[in-house]
């Protein structure tokens, strides 16, 4: 078969990458309940007040160290909040988040909110345990009634952020998660370390668009490709691009970032 065939054959078929990625938003989206106390940005200043490092504080940390080699993979595959928006989406209203400058004020969010769990520690005289399982009962959010509406509030709010905003329109706008791995990210880039890239020729690309329409960050990936660089903070690298692709024009490598005076015909 030749290789104009095959790209064809790939492009009329559902992609399994997609397949497994869905899968896995969809089940840690219905794990959500069991998970969200994981992500509590009040319980890690509630438990920094008393010197106590929570779970939160320790996922916190941990996704900025992974986004040092995978950038924001953890958005585009497991996020359950990132699972509730494109189901969100594709169920009710799929249109796209305007994004731009409109994307830094989850910084503004963020940063008033780190100041404020470094003056909780700091007030609590500095970290005196690590309790992971801090105000949980049996390591899991629901185990009693009274916090499912948490859990509905939490969920509607992701709804009408989608339908109002765009796609993952929490993920631009209020995520109080994203900034780490978007500072990580940076961080990595800045000192050339090799981390998990998606590469993008060119020369390859015939301006479809199609990657552009799909992108669940509404994010135009036919400009991308056409200035060079795949490197947005927004890409949290799902290979919804890739993988509608006809000319084959990505893929995923592992390196350092490339200098722009270095750039050749594919570039990441």
């Amino acid at each position: 078969m030749s290789q104009d065939k095959r790209r064809s054959a790939a492009a009329g078929n559902p992609a399994r990458r997609q397949k497994a990625r869905k899968g896995l938003l969809l089940v840690s989206f219905l794990l959500f309940p069991v998970t969200m106390f994981y992500f509590s940005p009040y319980l890690v200043i509630d438990g920094g007040s008393k010197g106590i490092i929570v779970a939160s504080f320790l996922v916190f940390s941990g996704l900025f160290a992974v986004s040092l080699v995978v950038g924001r993979l953890w958005c585009g595959w497991i996020c359950p909040m990132g699972g509730c928006q494109e189901y969100a989406a594709a169920l009710l209203r799929d249109r796209r988040a305007r994004g731009g400058r409109l994307n830094l004020i989850k910084f503004f969010i963020w940063v008033p909110w780190i100041a404020g769990i470094v003056a909780a520690f700091v007030a609590a005289g500095g970290v005196k345990s690590v309790q992971p399982f801090y105000h949980f009962d049996y390591g899991v959010t629901v185990a009693t009634w009274q916090n499912i509406p948490f859990v509905v509030v939490i969920v509607a709010v992701l709804v009408v952020l989608v339908v109002t905003t765009g796609r993952r329109g929490f993920c631009h706008y209020a995520c109080w998660i994203s900034p780490f791995m978007i500072t990580g990210r940076k961080i990595s880039n800045a000192a050339g370390a090799p981390a998990l890239r998606l590469l993008a020729d060119s020369q390859l690309c015939v301006d479809c668009l199609k990657c552009a329409g799909i992108c669940p960050m509404s994010l135009d990936v036919n400009a991308l490709v056409r200035g060079g660089s795949m490197e947005d903070p927004e890409c949290n690298l799902c290979g919804e691009c890739a993988d509608v692709c006809p000319r084959e024009v990505f893929s995923y490598v592992f390196r350092r970032p490339v200098k722009i005076r270095d750039r050749g015909p594919g570039a990441y």
